[in-house]
C-alpha cells in the first residue's frame, strides 16, 4: 500500500485533515503543528471495542497515555468510555483536571516518588500497578500512615522479547521494569502484597514491548503468565481477576509495515487466554490491554514550512524545514521512518529524492533520509504522516525553540488544544544569578 491510502484530499487536490485543508490549518495557526485527525483516534479505539465484544469476554481497554498525553485526548478516551494509564505524576494531574475518572487510571512507572504515589493514592487512582519491591515498601508505608487500602497490580518480566528496536523491548529478564519469573522475584513479591491487608491484588500485568507487528509475542506472554497463575493457584489458592497483556500494537509508518487489524490481534490474543485457561482449568479473567500508539499514531501529522535548499554534487540534496527532533526525536533515537508528502499537491508525481532536514544544530537532526517528492521550493507546507505518537509527548525546547502547537480537527472544524509556545515561555522559568561583590 502506499503513503495516498492513508490520507484525504479536497477538491482542490490538497491533503485534509478531520475534513480541514492542510494548507489553512499551517496558515491559520502556523508552522511547525501538530494535528490529530479527532475521527481517526475515535475509529481506532472502536475498533478495539468491537474487537473485545465479538469476543465476548470482560475486558478494558486503557490509552497508553505516555504517546500523547493532553488534556483534550484525555476527553476524548473518557467518551469513548476507555480507561488510561499513566507513568507520572505529571500525567496523573493532567488527567484529573480534564476530568478524568480516577476510578479508571492505572499508575505505572518504574521509579515512581513517595509524592507521586501519595498523590495516586489520596485521589484514589483505580489501580497501581507495582514494579520492584522498594515501590511495595513505599506504598505499604503510604497507605498505613493514609489508613487507605488500594488495588495493585504486580507487573512481571515474562522472559518475551518483542520483535523490535532494542529500547522499545521491555518484556525480557535483563530489563529494568518488572518483577521477574523465572528468578523467583515475581512470586516474592507476590508473597509480600498478599501479606498486607491494604492491598488488593487483582491481577498481573506484562508488557513485551513497542510497534508489535505480528501476534505471536503475545501468545507466548499469554502462555508464561498463565503457567505462572496456574502454579500461584496450586501452592496459595490464588487466581487474578485481571490479566493486562499491555500494549505495543504496531502501527502503519511507512509501505514496509505489514500491520494486523486491532480484530486480528484481539481475536487471537483472546482466543489464546481461552484456550491456556481452559487448559488449566483457570477462571477466565477479564483481559486488560493497553493501545498507545495504536490509538493516536496514524492520527497524527506534523505540518512544517520547508525553508532552506542545500545542494551536495553527487549526494541527495536536504531541503530543510522549520522543525525537526525538537517535535519529533524519533528519528535521531530510534532511526524511526516515515512518509511525508506535500500538502498542496500530495498526489503529485516525485521529481527528486531528498533529506528532509530539521532546524536544530544537531547533524543526526534527519526527520527522513531519502524522501521522493514532487518539485518542492521555500514557503511550500509539508506533512509527516503518522506522527501522533511519541513525537509531541518527547518534545523539547533544544536550541530554545518553543514547542508547536497542537490542533484537534473534526468534521471540517479545527480547534487549539495546545497553544504554542513563546520565547516568554521559554525564559519564564529563567532566574537572574545574584553575584555578591
Amino acid at each position: 500500500m502506499t503513503a495516498n491510502d492513508y490520507y484525504q484530499t479536497n477538491t482542490q487536490g490538497h491533503l485534509i485533515i478531520g475534513g480541514v485543508d492542510a494548507l489553512e490549518l499551517a496558515k491559520k495557526f502556523g508552522t511547525p503543528l501538530v494535528v490529530y485527525d479527532v475521527q481517526k483516534i475515535k475509529r481506532q479505539f472502536q475498533a478495539f471495542q468491537n474487537a473485545f465484544e465479538k469476543e465476548q469476554v470482560d475486558y478494558a481497554i486503557s490509552y497508553a497515555s505516555k504517546a500523547f498525553a493532553t488534556m483534550a485526548i484525555y476527553q476524548v478516551i473518557n467518551k469513548l468510555g476507555g480507561h488510561i494509564d499513566v507513568v507520572s505524576g505529571g500525567e496523573l494531574f493532567t488527567a484529573l483536571k480534564a476530568g478524568f475518572p480516577a476510578a479508571k487510571i492505572s499508575f505505572h512507572g518504574n521509579n515512581k516518588t513517595p509524592d507521586e504515589l501519595l498523590m495516586a493514592v489520596q485521589n484514589h487512582v483505580g489501580v497501581i500497578i507495582l514494579d520492584n519491591f522498594t515501590e511495595i515498601k513505599l506504598l505499604k508505608r503510604i497507605l498505613k500512615q493514609t489508613n487507605t487500602r488500594v488495588q495493585v497490580m504486580l507487573r512481571v518480566t515474562p522472559g518475551v522479547s518483542a520483535h523490535t528496536h532494542e529500547y522499545d523491548q521491555t518484556g525480557q529478564e535483563d530489563s529494568k521494569f518488572g518483577f521477574d519469573i523465572r528468578s523467583g522475584q515475581a512470586e516474592q513479591a507476590f508473597l509480600q502484597v498478599k501479606a498486607n491487608p491494604q492491598m488488593e491484588l487483582i491481577g498481573l500485568h506484562a508488557h513485551i514491548g513497542s510497534q508489535i507487528l505480528a501476534a505471536e509475542g503475545f501468545k507466548l506472554e499469554v502462555e508464561k503468565l498463565l503457567k505462572l497463575v496456574n502454579d500461584w493457584k496450586q501452592k496459595y489458592d490464588y487466581q487474578p481477576r485481571v490479566l493486562n497483556l499491555g500494549g505495543g500494537f504496531g502501527i502503519r509508518y511507512t509501505a514496509q509495515d505489514d500491520t494486523l487489524t486491532a480484530q486480528t490481534f484481539i481475536s487471537q490474543i483472546v482466543q489464546k487466554v481461552k484456550k491456556c485457561a481452559q487448559a488449566s482449568h483457570l477462571k477466565m479473567p477479564a483481559i486488560w490491554i493497553e493501545p498507545g500508539r495504536s490509538i493516536v499514531g496514524e492520527a497524527g501529522y506534523n505540518l512544517y514550512t520547508i525553508g532552506a535548499r542545500k545542494e551536495v554534487p553527487g549526494l541527495l540534496p536536504y531541503v530543510a524545514v522549520d522543525g525537526g527532533m525538537g517535535d519529533n526525536i524519533r528519528p535521531a533515537l530510534y532511526q524511526a521512518e516515515y512518509e511525508a508528502v506535500l500538502a498542496e499537491k500530495p498526489h503529485a508525481e516525485p521529481v527528486e529524492t531528498v533529506r528532509l532536514a530539521g532546524r536544530y544544530c544537531e547533524s543526526g537532526d534527519i526527520i527522513i533520509n531519502k524522501l521522493a517528492l514532487p518539485k518542492s521550493k521555500p514557503g511550500d507546507v509539508i506533512a509527516v504522516l503518522a506522527t501522533g505518537a511519541y513525537g509531541y509527548s518527547m518534545a523539547a525546547n533544544y536550541n530554545r525553540v518553543p514547542r508547536p502547537a497542537v490542533v484537534f480537527a473534526e468534521n471540517g472544524q479545527a480547534q487549539v488544544v495546545v497553544t504554542r509556545e513563546t520565547y516568554a515561555d521559554i525564559v519564564s522559568h529563567d532566574r537572574f544569578y545574584q553575584m555578591e561583590g
